[in-house]
């Protein structure tokens, strides 16, 4: 109880209120009279049927393996505990995306001090890209809180390894998974962290292998009822959902390639494979079940490898579009409310701190990146993080909400940037008055008993200055008492 009471302090408070606030608002807003399209109704569908059908289908009982499970089984549950209002899911959102800042605020805390911390927090609080998916029924906002939690988690996982860190990492990896397919690529960067982390003897190998050991058997707990029900729909091995093909179909292609269609408009992003290809997408029905969706994956896939294999010229191209689309200021996100409502002043303002934000924290997430080397036990996953990211986007395609969940650690990198700002100003500031200090001092000093000025009178004869050792000696009797007598400025 006494450490709960020690954590809950007044900036976290104060960042958690500020931040929702600013996220009520925006609700309130830019998306006010918002309704779900596009992948926001894919899941309010699934939802529904959760709700009214007890099935977990995109259409009525036919049960899909087409989205990971545990944003539609939130939705559903508001739904069945509040009311069927989107609303009531996105204030919901707006706690979860406070929620992230004050982690963030935490994190920054921990590592470079509270300070730091409180600027962490309220950048974070105010960054359009952390509260703009607050707005819309899509997964990002969970996937975000889930992925800075168990970064934070192994931060202090590394420093004081413990069963409970280690039971609470496993949790945090089967939510992840349950989130978004991808989720199950972090059980094996964590594996490579341990591994690196145990290489270097930042801890023993037995506490490595514990943490693997307890942190996969957990997640795959978590993971593994949900596989169970897919074989038994497919009778396909299916660990959490199917989505590659329909992804990489929509990516290469001959409009996503082409730099004059549609104006660049879909240049290295993504178009719906039943509009870019329309001869593949049209032999599959378009209520498809289970079955039927993994082998349209199966098929989109193969189309999209054969497009790669024949269009090979094309693929630097597009890599170098992937990996410049992921970093827009602006996202063209569809379904995103400033995109939805362009014309309201609200919108016009994010847009406008999303243009005059979004590089400065770019700048400074650079910068910390590079000093903040030193430190690169604490910041390796987070690298690790990053660095799947982007390859990710890279692989697949670029857009800002790919970008999503390394939005905290820009902000943290950011905020380590200004912290080493400061400590450098500092040290240069007390350098800059220990010189002036230097250059004010007068020549002349004295002694207490034997008044000498160094710079008119010989030294008396019967002291000598040793230089190996730094001490004054002594012929005389005396010379002890005269070692011990102060020196102070001739007047």
């Amino acid at each position: 109880m006494k450490r709960l009471e020690s954590l809950i302090t007044v900036p976290l408070i104060g960042i958690f209120c500020f931040a929702l606030i600013i996220r009520v608002t925006y609700n309130f807003t830019v998306a006010s009279g918002y309704y779900p399209l596009h992948d926001s109704l894919t899941y309010q569908n699934i939802a529904n049927s959760l709700v009214q059908e007890h099935c977990y289908c995109l259409y009525s009982h036919l049960p899909t393996v087409d989205r990971a499970p545990l944003w539609p089984f939130i939705i559903a549950m508001v739904d069945r505990i509040i009311g069927p209002q989107d609303i009531f899911v996105r204030l919901l959102l707006c706690a979860i995306g406070s929620a992230t800042c004050v982690l963030l605020y935490l994190f920054a805390k921990d590592l470079f001090g509270e300070r730091v911390g409180i600027v962490a927090g309220v950048m974070s609080a105010i960054y359009p890209f952390l509260y703009v998916y607050d707005g819309l029924l899509y997964s990002e906002s969970v996937y975000i809180f889930l992925l800075l939690a168990f970064c934070y988690t192994l931060y202090h996982l590394q420093r004081t390894p413990g069963i409970s860190l280690m039971a609470t990492s496993g949790v945090l990896v089967g939510l992840l998974s349950l989130t978004r397919p991808n989720g199950l690529a972090i059980l094996a960067i964590f594996v490579a962290w341990v591994g690196v982390l145990g290489w270097r003897k930042v801890f023993s190998w037995r506490i490595a292998l514990k943490s693997v050991l307890v942190v996969s058997l957990l997640s795959l707990i978590f993971i593994a009822p949900w596989t169970l029900r897919n074989y038994k729909i497919t009778h396909t091995l299916i660990p959490v959902a199917v989505g590659d093909g329909k992804v990489l179909l929509g990516a290469y292609n001959y409009e996503t390639a082409d730099p004059i269609y549609q104006h660049g408009y879909y240049s290295g992003i993504w178009i719906i494979p039943s509009e870019s290809t329309p001869w593949v997408a049209s032999k599959f029905p378009r209520d498809c079940s289970g079955p039927c969706e993994v082998k349209r994956d199966n098929a989109y896939k193969a189309a999209a490898f054969q497009w790669i294999e024949e269009h090979i010229a094309y693929i630097p191209f597009m890599i170098e579009q992937h990996f410049m689309n992921t970093w827009q200021v602006v996202p063209q996100e569809a379904d995103l409310a400033i995109n939805r409502f362009p014309d309201r002043g609200s919108s016009q303002f994010v847009i406008l701190m999303m243009e005059t934000m979004t590089p400065i924290v770019f700048v400074l997430a650079l910068i910390g990146l590079v000093v903040t080397y030193r430190r690169w036990r604490d910041m390796l996953f987070l690298y690790l993080i990053i660095t799947l990211t982007l390859t990710q986007s890279i692989v697949y395609y670029g857009i800002p909400r790919f970008r999503a969940p390394i939005e905290p650690l820009l902000i943290l990198f950011a905020a380590s940037a200004l912290w080493w700002l400061a400590t450098y100003n500092g040290k240069r500031l007390k350098a800059r008055q220990i010189k002036n200090r230097a250059i004010h001092t007068p020549n002349s000093i004295q002694c207490v008993h034997n008044p000498v000025s160094v710079s008119n009178k010989k030294p008396d004869p019967t002291y000598s200055l040793s230089r190996s050792s730094g001490s004054i000696s002594s012929s005389s009797s005396s010379s002890s008492s005269l070692y011990s007598s102060r020196y102070t400025k001739s007047e």
